[in-house]
């Protein structure tokens, strides 16, 4: 499973039945939540799955931005969904899906204002219900056009694609700086997804350029491994990694998957543990269906916490 497939069959099933409940009203921080220091863990699924996350353990759940925060429905709509959103027995930590490939941030046709006002309106939503981390990840928007196998003045410009795209970041974090809660990460992407930003190192090279409080990073280690990013690079973040994803590699599953998942996460939590990681690691993978559901919520978590 792609990351494409992935996002769109979570966004089949959903927002019906449940939600979460934002972090900053049902608690103050990881402390507040049972985290006490600890690296926190979550699924990203529908909305409608956070009462069975809870009740196997889990501390939060993350799914797509549009559907959590709607932003492009009114603020009467907007309401409604808050207050189902604080209504649910998870906060609602993380969301993915950030930018639509509907808008552009890189090539010739960029055009920021569209997108600076659609994602504004979904951070200052998120900021309301105290969620923590909006992955920009959004390879669809970011992606620098181009043929690459055609005339080299019509072949994609990955250098002024990320010229853009820190340019898009700076602009967005002059408009949220008053936010109280909400970061957006950069994520990096392996190269068959995004050709820009596939690794953690060319991620923070944007955030120190950036230099802003509103823009930090996100570790997706399926991501590093399939580049072959060293560990270390999570090392060289330090505080500014503020998010992880994980699933298992090759088949993007569950953790746990692979009989050698252990051994091959292992350098990453270290790392983690390295920098004094407390911030939340979402399985980002695919999951078996029916009734083998929950037997792999509960090995992906146990796997998980004894890496940490």
């Amino acid at each position: 499973m792609n990351r494409r497939e992935f996002l769109m069959a979570a966004a089949a099933t959903g927002l019906a039945g449940c939600a979460t409940r934002g972090e900053k009203a049902c608690c103050g921080g990881a402390a507040a939540c049972g985290g006490k220091g600890r690296i926190l863990f979550g699924v990203c699924r529908a909305l409608k799955d956070a009462k069975i996350l809870k009740a196997h353990g889990y501390d939060f759940i993350e799914t797509s931005a549009a559907a959590a925060f709607i932003p492009t429905k009114s603020d009467e709509e907007w309401k409604r969904q808050r207050d189902v959103i604080l209504g649910c027995g998870l906060p609602l930590r993380s969301c993915n899906g950030f930018i639509p490939g509907t808008f552009r941030l890189t090539g010739p046709n960029a055009d920021f204002a569209p997108a600076l006002d659609y994602a504004e309106r979904l951070l200052r939503r998120a900021d309301e219900v105290g969620t923590k981390t909006i992955v920009f990840g959004s390879g669809g928007a970011r992606n620098v056009p181009g043929d690459i196998c055609g005339p080299r003045d019509q072949q994609p410009k990955p250098e002024k694609g990320v010229e853009q795209y820190t340019e898009f970041c700076k602009l967005l974090c002059k408009r949220i700086e008053d936010l109280k809660t909400v970061q957006v990460v950069i994520e990096p992407l392996r190269p068959n997804e995004s050709n820009i930003i596939n690794f953690v190192w060319q991620g923070m090279q944007i955030v120190r350029e950036v230099n802003h409080p509103r823009l930090d990073e996100l570790a997706d280690i399926f991501h590093m491994i399939c580049g072959r990013e060293s560990a270390s690079s999570i090392i060289d973040a330090g505080s500014h990694l503020k998010h992880c994803h994980i699933a298992c590699k090759e088949t993007r599953q569950f953790p746990g998957t692979r009989p050698d998942d252990a051994e091959i996460f292992k350098p990453y939590f270290d790392a983690l543990k390295k920098i004094g990681y407390t911030g939340g690691v979402s399985c980002e993978c695919g999951w078996p269906k029916g009734a083998d559901f929950e037997p792999a919520l509960d090995k992906a978590l146990a796997l998980m916490k004894s890496l940490a």
